[in-house]
Protein backbone atom coordinates (compact mmCIF):
# COMPACT_ATOMS: atom_id res chain seq x y z
CA UNK A 1 0.00 0.00 0.00
CA UNK A 2 2.97 2.27 0.45
CA UNK A 3 4.15 4.32 -2.48
CA UNK A 4 7.80 3.97 -3.27
CA UNK A 5 9.32 7.42 -3.62
CA UNK A 6 13.02 7.83 -3.88
CA UNK A 7 14.72 10.13 -1.44
CA UNK A 8 15.98 12.59 -4.08
CA UNK A 9 12.44 12.92 -5.56
CA UNK A 10 11.06 13.63 -2.12
CA UNK A 11 13.70 16.30 -1.52
CA UNK A 12 12.95 17.95 -4.88
CA UNK A 13 9.20 18.01 -4.13
CA UNK A 14 9.82 19.42 -0.67
CA UNK A 15 12.10 22.17 -2.04
CA UNK A 16 9.51 23.04 -4.72
CA UNK A 17 6.81 23.31 -2.07
CA UNK A 18 8.99 25.56 0.11
CA UNK A 19 9.88 27.74 -2.89
CA UNK A 20 6.23 28.20 -3.87
CA UNK A 21 5.24 28.93 -0.29
CA UNK A 22 8.02 31.52 0.12
CA UNK A 23 7.03 33.18 -3.14
CA UNK A 24 3.42 33.51 -1.97
CA UNK A 25 4.50 34.92 1.39
CA UNK A 26 6.86 37.45 -0.22
CA UNK A 27 4.12 38.58 -2.63
CA UNK A 28 1.65 39.02 0.22
CA UNK A 29 4.11 40.92 2.41
CA UNK A 30 5.08 43.21 -0.48
CA UNK A 31 1.42 44.01 -1.18
CA UNK A 32 0.46 44.45 2.48
CA UNK A 33 3.40 46.70 3.30
CA UNK A 34 2.88 49.10 0.38
CA UNK A 35 1.32 52.35 1.59
CA UNK A 36 1.26 54.12 -1.74
CA UNK A 37 -2.11 54.38 -3.43
CA UNK A 38 -1.26 55.88 -6.78
CA UNK A 39 -4.61 55.19 -8.38
CA UNK A 40 -6.68 56.35 -5.42
CA UNK A 41 -9.04 54.31 -3.27
CA UNK A 42 -11.80 52.60 -5.26
CA UNK A 43 -15.37 52.55 -3.96
CA UNK A 44 -15.70 49.03 -2.62
CA UNK A 45 -19.32 48.94 -1.48
CA UNK A 46 -22.35 50.64 0.01
CA UNK A 47 -23.73 49.61 3.39
CA UNK A 48 -27.31 50.72 4.20
CA UNK A 49 -28.50 50.89 7.82
CA UNK A 50 -31.76 51.87 9.48
CA UNK A 51 -34.25 51.02 6.78
CA UNK A 52 -37.38 48.99 7.53
CA UNK A 53 -39.72 49.42 4.58
CA UNK A 54 -37.70 50.92 1.73
CA UNK A 55 -35.58 48.16 0.14
CA UNK A 56 -31.81 48.31 0.41
CA UNK A 57 -31.48 47.96 -3.37
CA UNK A 58 -33.53 51.12 -3.95
CA UNK A 59 -31.46 53.20 -1.55
CA UNK A 60 -28.21 51.73 -2.89
CA UNK A 61 -29.21 52.50 -6.50
CA UNK A 62 -30.03 56.11 -5.60
CA UNK A 63 -26.71 56.56 -3.79
CA UNK A 64 -24.90 55.09 -6.79
CA UNK A 65 -26.43 57.83 -8.94
CA UNK A 66 -24.46 60.36 -6.89
CA UNK A 67 -21.20 58.76 -8.08
CA UNK A 68 -20.52 56.15 -5.41
CA UNK A 69 -20.46 53.13 -7.74
CA UNK A 70 -18.01 50.56 -9.04
CA UNK A 71 -15.26 52.24 -11.01
CA UNK A 72 -15.31 55.45 -8.97
CA UNK A 73 -12.12 56.38 -7.14
CA UNK A 74 -11.39 58.66 -4.17
CA UNK A 75 -8.32 60.90 -4.57
CA UNK A 76 -8.03 62.81 -1.30
CA UNK A 77 -11.06 65.13 -1.28
CA UNK A 78 -12.11 64.42 -4.88
CA UNK A 79 -14.39 61.68 -6.18
CA UNK A 80 -13.48 60.64 -9.72
CA UNK A 81 -16.18 58.85 -11.68
CA UNK A 82 -16.09 57.61 -15.24
CA UNK A 83 -17.72 60.84 -16.45
CA UNK A 84 -16.62 63.63 -14.12
CA UNK A 85 -14.75 64.73 -11.03
CA UNK A 86 -16.61 66.21 -8.06
CA UNK A 87 -15.59 67.15 -4.58
CA UNK A 88 -16.28 64.49 -1.99
CA UNK A 89 -18.44 66.86 0.09
CA UNK A 90 -20.66 67.66 -2.91
CA UNK A 91 -20.99 63.95 -3.72
CA UNK A 92 -22.00 63.20 -0.12
CA UNK A 93 -24.64 65.98 -0.17
CA UNK A 94 -25.97 64.72 -3.49
CA UNK A 95 -26.08 61.14 -2.15
CA UNK A 96 -28.06 62.33 0.88
CA UNK A 97 -30.52 64.15 -1.37
CA UNK A 98 -30.94 61.15 -3.69
CA UNK A 99 -31.36 58.73 -0.77
CA UNK A 100 -34.19 60.89 0.64
CA UNK A 101 -36.01 60.48 -2.67
CA UNK A 102 -36.13 56.68 -2.31
CA UNK A 103 -39.71 55.44 -2.45
CA UNK A 104 -41.58 52.39 -1.28
CA UNK A 105 -41.84 50.11 -4.34
CA UNK A 106 -45.04 50.57 -6.29
CA UNK A 107 -45.92 53.86 -4.59
CA UNK A 108 -44.81 57.46 -4.52
CA UNK A 109 -44.39 57.40 -0.72
CA UNK A 110 -41.00 58.73 0.45
CA UNK A 111 -40.75 57.86 4.15
CA UNK A 112 -37.05 58.72 4.58
CA UNK A 113 -36.72 61.99 6.49
CA UNK A 114 -33.01 61.99 7.38
CA UNK A 115 -29.91 60.50 5.79
CA UNK A 116 -26.31 60.37 6.95
CA UNK A 117 -23.63 59.33 4.44
CA UNK A 118 -20.14 58.45 5.68
CA UNK A 119 -17.25 57.63 3.34
CA UNK A 120 -14.17 55.81 4.62
CA UNK A 121 -11.28 57.25 2.59
CA UNK A 122 -9.00 54.30 3.43
CA UNK A 123 -11.24 51.39 2.44
CA UNK A 124 -13.73 53.01 0.06
CA UNK A 125 -16.78 51.78 1.97
CA UNK A 126 -19.80 54.10 1.89
CA UNK A 127 -22.13 53.81 4.90
CA UNK A 128 -25.64 55.20 4.50
CA UNK A 129 -27.77 55.54 7.64
CA UNK A 130 -31.43 56.40 7.03
CA UNK A 131 -34.31 57.31 9.31
CA UNK A 132 -37.81 56.43 8.15
CA UNK A 133 -40.79 58.31 9.62
CA UNK A 134 -44.24 57.48 8.34
CA UNK A 135 -45.94 60.14 10.49
CA UNK A 136 -44.65 62.85 8.15
CA UNK A 137 -45.69 61.11 4.91
CA UNK A 138 -48.43 62.81 2.94
CA UNK A 139 -50.66 60.29 1.18
CA UNK A 140 -53.26 61.49 -1.30
CA UNK A 141 -56.18 59.15 -1.91
CA UNK A 142 -57.28 59.79 -5.44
Amino acid sequence: MFLKIRRDTLIILLLAFILILCGRIITYVAFASSTEVSDGVPISGIIVKGNDIVPVETIRANVMQAGFRDGSVIHGEILKTSKKEVSLKDAILTAQKFAKESTVPGTAVTPIVAVDVQVDKNTGIVTVTVIEDFSSVEIDNK
